[in-house]
């Protein structure tokens, strides 16, 4: 009987520990510099240096209510993710604030497909019409996945 609960407490130790494991081997990866020289979480940290002033105080409480539904653990991280993404639209339409429009196109091209479901739900309680966002939502995180090998067959040749 002692053996079994050793054994199963042995189990439950290496499968937490894998678990960790993988969820710091994913950030590890994050920090490993691409050919540019910056890392993905180094652009991030950019992103969000160069638009922190762009911010107005009802785009914060808008992105806020977005990332609720999140964990508490990992809100910081989704919210830093998100926050870079919209950063990084902004810069690219040389936008003096960060309006309603590019928090929403930079959420759904930050977020995964399952998350879009209480997107929809949110804009819908604060009656925004959905039909101008309709084609980032076919263009979100998912989508990158199909056709894969032409994409990178193209890429290298």
């Amino acid at each position: 009987m002692i053996s079994l609960i050793i054994i199963m407490w042995g189990c439950l130790l290496v499968g937490l520990m894998a678990i960790g494991g993988y969820f710091m081997f994913r950030k590890f990866l994050k920090r490993l510099p691409k050919e540019d020289g910056r890392s993905i979480m180094d652009w991030e940290e950019y992103y969000l240096e160069q638009t922190l002033h762009k911010w107005s105080q009802s785009e914060k409480d808008f992105l806020e209510e977005l990332v609720s539904p999140v964990p508490e653990l990992f809100r910081d991280v989704a919210r830093q993710r998100i926050a870079s993404k919209i950063g990084e639209l902004s810069l690219q339409k040389n936008e003096d604030t960060i309006t309603r429009s590019t928090l929403i196109e930079g959420y759904i091209l930050a977020t995964p497909k399952r998350d879009h479901k209480f997107l929809r739900k949110k804009l819908k309680e604060n009656n925004i019409d959905i039909a101008p966002y309709e084609n980032f939502f076919k263009q979100s995180k998912d989508n990158y996945q199909e056709n894969w090998e032409a994409k990178y067959k193209q890429k290298k040749g």
